[in-house]
């Protein structure tokens, strides 16, 4: 059943605004005590005391329970904008929730619109991260998932002139996302691994860990470790972020996960120096050598390639994907894969804020590059989809900027973020991105 299919018979029979990720799928940030169904809706506090006795709490909490209430009636819950948005393109877009409740049986579809909004359901599916630890500060990040980008903030104080940025992502330290120093007890860590022993072992089909840098965690590695010493007593597949930069022990990584056929997450969306100026940290040859080794071991289920689609990847994001449709041809076509996330925030990277002549230009490049590749057997149908939704997206006619979209000022603080980046990354934005530099220039 291909995704329209699933869509339209299994999706929408139950109700036009159905998403299995809020019954069965989680990320929760375990150093803030954070959670939401997927990456799309914001995150909400968890309670600190009540989770400290119901560990599942950690995910059922009251607003996902309110969201179920409103999901079984058809309505759409607010914090699932991204997906509507998508839908309302037309009635065959197929946006994220398709995809996150596709990879559940049908069965289990069924059993969580028959179940009451209210119970405490156990996850199939679950992101979690320990900490904010990261050594990369990347441009679409903030300091609220790196402890590098929090380093800038407190070296050079808050970005200034910025008024689009309604979360204040780049003013303060976010502090709140870190609330245990590592050397403390954290009471939504210590819930994880109570639930992890008692169910989710069990239950969950995948565990992903994120970051931060994952690989950068000690608890982390106490999962890995738990799952070499106890091979056969879950079928949990695990899965791990990285960011694959110059310093990630690779050596490590390969030998702690011998004969367990981990799934492998890395971003990226563009190549060499541009990918190293929005991905603040990166080295580009030492990332492609990475993913490289590791393809070469041979013991990974997969390596996937998150990119988050921003109004500087697409430059060269063809050649991103070219080179990923190489890698392809040597490893195999599940060796490697990709995703295309389209960025909403900070508003003002969005590929939106482009004039609508670079817009077509990058759209035609996108249209070029898939009629190559489209009808290969190397290239999967989420593949297809996702490179077809963002050439839609970047159409101006399909996707003209919408009376909420202020352009003077997401105009004024991309002008007003880069060139503050450039002095405290030293970096130059003109040189790095030259078809964008007469347009930047006149901003």
């Amino acid at each position: 059943m291909n995704d329209s299919e699933f869509k339209h018979t299994v999706l929408d029979r139950l109700s036009a605004s159905f998403c299995a990720a809020k019954w069965y799928n989680a990320t929760i940030w375990l150093g803030s005590g954070q959670t939401t169904s997927c990456h799309h809706p914001p995150a909400h506090l968890v309670d600190r005391d009540r989770v400290t006795t119901n560990p599942r709490l950690l995910h059922n909490t009251d607003q996902k329970k309110d969201d179920r209430r409103k999901m079984l009636s058809g309505e759409r819950p607010s914090g699932c904008e991204y997906c509507w948005k998508i839908e309302d393109m037309g009635s065959d877009a197929i946006s994220d929730r398709v995809y996150k409740s596709k990879i559940y049986p049908i069965k289990a579809l069924n059993e969580a619109f028959d179940t009451a909004p209210d119970v405490d359901v156990n996850l199939r599916t679950l992101e979690i991260a320990f900490d904010r630890t990261c050594q990369f500060a990347c441009s679409y990040c903030n300091p609220a998932f790196s402890t590098t980008w929090a380093n800038d903030i407190k070296r050079n104080g808050p970005y200034q002139d910025l008024v689009s940025d309604g979360r204040n992502h780049f003013t303060h330290t976010h502090d709140s996302a870190q609330l245990f120093k590592i050397t403390e007890s954290n009471p939504y860590i210590d819930a994880f691994f109570a639930w992890w022993e008692s169910d989710l072992h069990h239950t969950l089909q995948e565990l992903r860990i994120t970051g931060g840098e994952p690989l950068m965690s000690h608890h982390t590695w106490r999962l890995v470790d738990w799952f070499r010493d106890n091979r056969g007593r879950s079928s949990t597949r695990l899965a791990i972020n990285s960011n694959l930069g110059t310093d990630i022990d690779i050596d490590r990584l390969l030998a702690s996960t011998e004969g367990m056929a981990i799934d492998l997450y890395t971003s990226n969306e563009a190549i060499s120096t541009q990918a190293e100026y929005i991905r603040d940290g990166l080295v580009w040859d030492d990332w492609a050598n990475n993913v490289e080794r590791l393809l070469d071991s041979g013991q990974f289920r997969g390596i996937h390639v998150m990119a988050t689609i921003n109004a500087l990847c697409l430059s060269t994001l063809d050649q991103l994907l070219e080179c990923i449709m190489n890698w392809k041809l040597e490893y195999g076509k599940d060796a490697i894969s990709f995703t295309l996330n389209i960025l909403r925030f900070p508003s003002f990277q969005s590929p939106l804020v482009l004039p609508d002549n670079i817009r077509t230009v990058y759209k035609q490049r996108l249209i070029t590059w898939l009629e190559h590749w489209v009808d290969s057997d190397v290239i999967h149908e989420h593949e297809v989809n996702h490179t077809q939704r963002l050439i839609d997206y970047l159409d101006v006619v399909k996707t003209p900027h919408s009376e909420a979209f202020d352009c003077d000022k997401l105009l004024n603080d991309f002008r007003q973020f880069y060139s503050q980046y450039d002095q405290r990354r030293d970096k130059d934005f003109g040189s790095t991105f030259p078809e964008l530099k007469e347009w930047y220039n006149s901003l």
